[in-house]
């Protein structure tokens, strides 16, 4: 697995759990607003990080860790990642994985196999505006796909969606949450101009705290558990 980064300790990538995050390099959407460009952009790539240092790295804290959070990039691009996630379920620890839901096959195979404790998906944008917001081609159906399959999985999961004010309007959030009925737990991510894929985005903004809690208000009738993060 193209493993671009690892975090050795996180107290807040996986909720309740001490954890290692696993950076996999690669991604195939081009968000403008990508806060990990060093992961996406190939030109950016930096030496990558040898999957057995990362796993020799966690036969040593065993016991100290509960956890490895793998992300991105787009994990579910890494044709070894079902592998190397085998070997972190042996050695002990939870997995959790953050995913552009852009491949539900490999999402239904690592469910089926029981080799995740938690999935986190980013929805980007309703579906007719995907291609717009992520700058990428997208099959739409592989996305529905995969909400459905992680709606129905009997894990812990989330769902986010992150604003960008110049990206996405209230309407847009609206359309998103009726591609989400009933689910558990959904993110409104407050976006940080750090970072970015495209520099241009360094001057965007999210929403203003008040729209945020109104839509958060909304969303509330039918999801059971919205955050603003």
């Amino acid at each position: 697995m193209k493993i671009g980064g690892l975090q050795r300790v996180s107290l807040i990538d996986y909720q309740g759990f001490i954890c290692a995050v696993v950076f996999s390099e690669g991604c195939n959407f081009r968000c403008p607003y990508c806060h990990n460009p060093e992961l996406v952009d190939p030109c950016l790539f930096r030496t990558c990080i040898k999957e057995n240092d990362v796993i020799e790295f966690l036969n040593t804290r065993k016991g100290k860790l509960d956890a490895v959070s793998i992300t991105g990039g787009e994990p579910t691009i890494q044709p070894h990642l079902t592998a190397f996630i085998r070997q972190v379920k042996k050695m002990g620890f939870a997995v959790k994985m953050d995913t552009n839901g852009s491949h539900p096959q490999i999402i239904k195979n690592l469910l089926s196999e029981e080799l995740l404790d938690f999935i986190a998906m980013d929805v980007k944008a309703p579906m007719d505006r995907y291609k717009d917001v992520i700058k990428a081609q997208v099959n739409t159906d592989f996305i529905k796909e995969s909400i459905s399959l992680i709606l129905k999985a009997k894990i812990p999961y989330e769902f986010r969606t992150t604003i960008v004010q110049s990206q996405l309007d209230e309407n847009d959030i609206l359309e998103i949450a009726r591609l989400l009925p009933k689910a558990n737990s959904y993110i409104l991510q407050k976006f940080m101009p750090t970072k970015t894929l495209d520099n241009k985005f360094l001057k965007e903004k999210s929403w203003p705290d008040e729209k945020l809690q109104n839509i958060k208000t909304i969303l509330e009738n039918e999801i059971s558990s919205v955050t603003i993060r």
